[in-house]
């Protein structure tokens, strides 16, 4: 008679738990950027109340299972706004994931660090965030490949004050402090699971 383990006792979740996790928080995620969003004016599109939700998940699972569900609910999210908002680009959904799925290996780096070192990779990432957006749209912008400019190309310092508008990513530094609230909540039940 074979003895089972569980999760907890074993220190590491089943493929079953890191996929009901994925898809759960691929949809939280799909929900904050799209439904919950603040629509801004152009360049940028709208704010969205995600961060919160990658944040935190980063810190709490392994760094596959938060990426893969931070990419796919970005993916979805960012699809949906641009399929029901007026402004939005095509590339927008592939520029977010590539914003934002590193920034769960930057936090996983810090799990168990300390809060300090939490919390200084949070910041880390999310300013990873901000220049993930800001090159490739000050490239952008430069080549006309947006249409915000009429789609033609422009010099450096035209499309560097276009892209120039990247910056206010770092307005998700303010969701730092919610991110911590919910790690502090959520880490025993994705203890009990089986992420360390």
């Amino acid at each position: 008679m074979s003895k089972t383990v569980s999760p907890a006792v074993s220190g590491r979740p089943r493929p079953s738990v890191k996929l009901a996790v994925v898809a759960v928080f691929a949809a939280l995620i799909a929900v904050f950027t799209s439904v919950l969003s603040i629509p801004v004016p152009p360049p940028l599109f709208e704010i969205t109340l995600a961060p919160a939700i990658y944040l935190a998940l980063s810190a709490l699972v392994d760094p596959w299972t938060s990426g893969s569900a931070i990419g796919i609910g970005s993916f979805i999210g960012e699809a949906f706004n641009i399929a029901t908002k007026p402004g939005g680009s095509p590339i927008y959904p592939f520029g977010i994931v590539w914003a934002r799925v590193p920034e769960a290996f930057i936090i996983s780096w810090a799990k168990g660090k300390g809060r300090g070192t939490l919390i200084t990779a949070m910041v880390a990432s999310t300013m990873f965030e901000t220049i993930a957006f800001f090159l490739p749209d000050w490239a952008f912008y430069y080549y006309g490949l947006f249409s915000y400019n009429g789609g033609a190309p422009t010099d450096v310092v035209t499309a560097f004050t276009y892209a120039s508008a990247d910056i206010v990513t770092v307005v998700d530094l303010a969701f730092i402090p919610v991110a911590l609230a919910i790690i502090g909540v959520a880490r025993p039940a994705f203890r009990r699971l089986g992420f360390n």
